[in-house]
């Protein structure tokens, strides 16, 4: 330790040194990073918006490789605001998907100062501009008021999906403690073990009797909103199998490794940069994977090897299982054209449906299940794939292969709202050439170890190809990309704000105890209150 040279201490003092030289500039810095994304790929799409005093109120981004990538997954989109990641307080806003391996992908980033419902509508119309391909089917967020009349306004034809999670997550608070400890397993079943509306209706209806729990607003609220985030009543939206957006809460929790309130703007969007090129790393792993891998099947059928050599692995895992579970089915025959399929649910999870009702039109290949798996999660379900058994269909109807879970999910062209195409950020090839370049330089550096003389003939030479490559990069001018803060106008940085989510806290014997000597806020500057009361945050 005694020969590092500087302790945590001094890099600290180096971190404050250097924050303190980029104060006030930190929105500068942004748009011209952004500027010189956009230079790198035209498909690099920002906006940055003012309070109207000339100040940073918001923006939002969106690069190539996550505006390609929503030609491709845009169907399901899962929404969710996060706090405390940047100094500022400002709300980051992130937009998600989900690609072919079931992996969780970002779409598009926003920051807001405030969570209001026009706040959330500049940033899903600015979404709308950005995105190829139309608007997405489905929408998962949580209960917030703002946030629906904005889904509202921006998607008025798209269907909006509330996090079940969320809600049953407070029915331990909402109810009356016995009544929550006596109902709250029938309530379960009556949300999750119903095969129809009316049955849900029904048992719903029953429950609250029975708790004595009629009049209770929240649960006459929850019943109104069914329609948005029971099973039996949304189950028939496509939504890539997702009812809640705790996606969205782990891929809160997943970049929240990189990043922390103490940061800037600037130093945020490095970091989530990084933590980002992490993510879809593994997406290019798993492309690896089944690019030059077919999974090994359980079952020797011939459309078990079809949907191998078709769906990615995780997707094909989830479709082996169905094909599986399908041989315990029991049919009986009802008609010519229909049948009911009964089967035996005793190690099965959710409550799932009991039975469940196909209609089958035989010699068409056309069938559909009142258990809506197709429809919810894109990939057949059980029932059906037990009568196409009994009639002996070997392969799969085309019609019930999504593209979007396919190895091939991400080949073909995505264009623009001016039909240009948008092109992924990274060249196809840039994968062997770093591979390539990195082999090579590990030799090199082996070789100059073996002497002193080595090693200085290699620093100097890399010294002298950095200033050639940084030339290069460069080009003649050093002001081209944005131009110099000298000749371009931008906007003050923004105040911090308080975020919807922060209570004003108990004030304590040691708050007290403040009050009776002089307080100097570190915001303004001024005697007399601290941070927390400074007028400067309160200002709207």
């Amino acid at each position: 330790m005694d020969k590092i040279g500087f302790i945590k201490k001094d890099i600290y003092n180096l971190e404050c040194s250097v924050n303190g030289k980029l104060r006030n500039h930190d929105v500068e810095l942004v748009t011209e990073y952004f500027m010189a994304e956009q230079k790198k790929n035209e498909a690099f799409y920002f906006k940055i918006e003012g309070d109207g005093h000339d100040r940073f109120s918001r923006c939002f981004w969106a690069d190539a490789t996550s505006r390609r990538a929503y030609g491709f997954y845009g169907d399901v989109v899962v929404f969710d605001t996060t706090f405390n990641t940047n100094r500022y307080d400002l709300t980051f806003a992130p937009m998600l998907g989900v690609n072919n391996h079931g992996q969780t992908i970002v779409l598009a980033c926003a920051f807001l100062s405030k969570e209001t419902t026009e706040s959330f509508v500049w940033m899903f119309e600015e979404f709308k501009k950005a995105m190829p391909g139309g608007e997405p089917k489905t929408i998962i967020t949580d209960q917030d008021v703002a946030m629906a009349i904005a889904i509202s306004i921006a998607f008025p034809t798209i269907f909006h999906r509330l996090c079940i999670w969320h809600i049953t997550s407070k029915f331990s608070v909402k109810l009356p403690r016995d009544a929550y400890n006596e109902y709250w397993r029938e309530f379960q079943k009556a949300i999750w073990d119903t095969d129809n509306k009316d049955e849900f209706d029904a048992k719903w209806n029953i429950v609250v009797t029975k708790a004595g729990l009629t009049d209770h607003p929240w649960l006459s609220s929850m019943f109104d909103l069914r329609e948005s985030w029971v099973p039996a009543y949304a189950r028939q939206f496509f939504a890539a199998g997702m009812s809640s957006s705790q996606r969205a809460e782990g891929s809160h929790g997943f970049f929240k490794q990189y990043i922390s309130r103490r940061n800037s703007l600037m130093d945020f969007i490095i970091r989530f940069e990084r933590a980002l090129s992490h993510q879809r790393e593994k997406e290019l792993v798993a492309d690896h994977v089944d690019a030059f891998e077919v999974a090994q099947c359980l079952l020797p059928m011939p459309m078990n090897k079809q949907m191998a050599t078709l769906y990615t692995r995780t997707m094909f895992q989830k479709f082996e299982q169905e094909l599986i579970e399908s041989t315990a089915c029991f049919l009986e025959l009802k008609t010519e054209d229909a049948c009911t399929v009964v089967f035996n649910v005793s190690e099965s999870k959710n409550w799932e449906t009991r039975v469940a009702e196909v209609v089958y039109v035989k010699d068409s290949d056309h069938a559909s299940c009142s258990c809506q798996r197709f429809e919810f999660v894109g990939i057949i379900c059980k029932h059906i794939l037990a009568l196409f058994r009994r009639d002996q269909i070997e392969y799969m109807p085309e019609k019930y292969i999504l593209k979007r879970w396919k190895k091939t999910a991400k080949c073909g062209l995505v264009s623009d709202a001016n039909g240009k195409e948008i092109k992924d950020c990274a060249d196809p090839g840039l994968l062997i050439k770093r591979s390539t370049m990195s082999r090579l330089a590990s030799d090199v550096v082996e070789d100059a170890l073996m002497s002193e003389e080595g090693c200085e003939v290699l620093s100097e030479t890399l010294k002298s190809l950095q200033v050639k490559l940084k030339l290069l990069k460069d080009g003649p001018s050093n002001n081209e990309v944005g131009g110099s803060s000298s000749q371009t106008q931008y906007m003050k940085d923004p105040k911090r704000v308080r975020c919807k989510g922060r209570s004003k806290g108990v004030t304590g014997a040691k708050e007290k105890a403040m009050k009776r000597g002089i307080r100097h806020c570190r915001e303004c500057g001024h005697i007399g209150h601290d941070r927390r009361q400074c007028p400067a945050l309160n200002t709207p």
